[in-house]
């Protein structure tokens, strides 16, 4: 039976653990603040913390597919470079073709299905690829005449092919995740709580007296680093913004 408990939480799955990660770290570092504060913080409740991060992460993410979503992606650009390879050399042929075709490239295909092959995005290649195939069996006795084999246009239709499986082993692999993820939502749920229990005592304890520790933790402002994946955290920002109330 599908569960239908709502998510406590507004960032996406896998960037939950991740921005826990971060808190943890945090509080392993102020962890005396803390168990000065409350003995309940303490060296097992931060063992405790850690693990249920491990197991989330393990959940939304895990490395087993992480390692498999690697190798069809591989897999797929290594079919993307082929299939460049074969527009370019049929783009020869329609050009020895002359007359005898009466389109150019763009008008076959090959220019559009060449920026979608450029751009790895795949539902488009797969849609251009057909129209291609349709003029390639159109203009077969025309190109053959020029040098293109039987073989050379049968490997439009299994790079067709090759692209379908992998966009649907992809689909598949995260639907299933999704899925599982939903069935165990209150697995995310409960290290949000957890999250947040630690967040709001690091507000009391840093709001009044230390900025940079309440950014550390401060949701949103652990949200937005964990966002800005090409940019270095700005450790003088880190010092100077206020963060947002949650």
């Amino acid at each position: 039976m599908t569960n239908s408990m709502p998510r406590s939480f507004n960032c996406k799955n896998e960037e939950l653990p991740v921005i826990c990660g971060f808190v943890a770290i945090s509080l392993k570092r102020d962890l005396n603040d803390f168990t000065v504060y409350s003995p309940l913080f303490n060296d097992e409740y931060l063992a405790g913390f850690n693990a249920k991060i491990e197991a989330v992460q393990e959940l939304v993410q895990p490395k087993s597919e992480t390692i498999e979503g690697k190798m069809i992606g591989d897999h797929s650009d290594a079919t993307l470079q082929e299939l460049i390879m074969l527009i370019n050399h049929l783009e020869g042929y329609i050009k020895l073709a002359g007359e005898k075709i009466p389109m150019k490239a763009a008008d076959f295909g090959l220019v559009q299905l060449r920026k979608k092959v450029r751009a790895r995005e795949l539902e488009g290649v797969l849609n251009l690829l057909r129209p291609v195939e349709n003029n390639l069996k159109k203009y077969q006795a025309e190109l053959s005449e020029k040098g293109m084999t039987e073989v050379f246009a049968a490997k439009f239709s299994q790079v067709s092919l090759s692209l379908a499986e992998d966009k649907n082993k992809r689909y598949s692999m995260v639907s299933n995740r999704a899925a599982l993820v939903q069935n165990n939502i209150e697995q995310l749920n409960d290290l949000y709580n957890q999250l947040t229990e630690i967040c709001s005592i690091g507000k009391i304890l840093y709001k009044k007296n230390n900025l940079a520790k309440l950014n550390d933790y401060t949701i949103s402002f652990l949200l937005k680093q964990v966002r800005r994946i090409s940019k270095p955290i700005d450790t003088s920002t880190n010092q100077q913004e206020t963060p947002a109330e949650e």
